[in-house]
């Protein structure tokens, strides 16, 4: 997927599912932990100085494992290359707990699936498609034995 530096920095100024300033490590040979004003905007993990405005960098949160490493501490790697591990210290577990739960809700795969899920439900419950009121409830990236995106 491409973006231009020009969408990346729009999307970056738009409000945050979740924000905070955390310890982050990137996953270059010798990193060491850096304070980071970090912040999740709908799949993109887009991460600043603290004292800057625009991001230094950004995550697409696509193919990729979030997983908690320590109490505090959680990693995002990617599948194609699960040796780059970025880290994230959060301030407590309970923090630690809450990214981990927003960064796995807010990949397009995830809400494919949820999509899927209560488009079910509403289906056993009703006896009707709620997607074919839009017309598109025959498209394939709405059945559950597709994985197009």
């Amino acid at each position: 997927m491409r973006y231009s530096e020009r969408e990346l920095l729009s999307l970056s100024r738009q409000p945050a599912e979740k924000a905070a300033e955390i310890l982050m490590r990137l996953p270059k040979k010798g990193s060491v932990l850096k304070k980071r004003l970090v912040k999740l905007v709908v799949n993109f993990l887009f991460y600043f100085r603290t004292d800057e405005a625009e991001p230094i960098g950004a995550l697409l949160l696509e193919h990729c494992r979030i997983a908690k490493e320590e109490m505090n501490v959680f990693s995002i790697s990617f599948i194609e290359e699960p040796d780059r591990k970025y880290c994230f210290e959060c301030d407590s577990e309970e923090q630690c707990q809450e990214w981990v739960e927003a960064l796995r809700r807010a990949s397009y795969e995830f809400m494919r699936r949820s999509l899927i899920f209560y488009r079910n439900e509403i289906q056993k419950m009703t006896g009707k498609d709620p997607l074919e009121q839009y017309g598109i409830s025959e498209e394939a990236r709405f059945q559950l034995g597709t994985h197009k995106q």
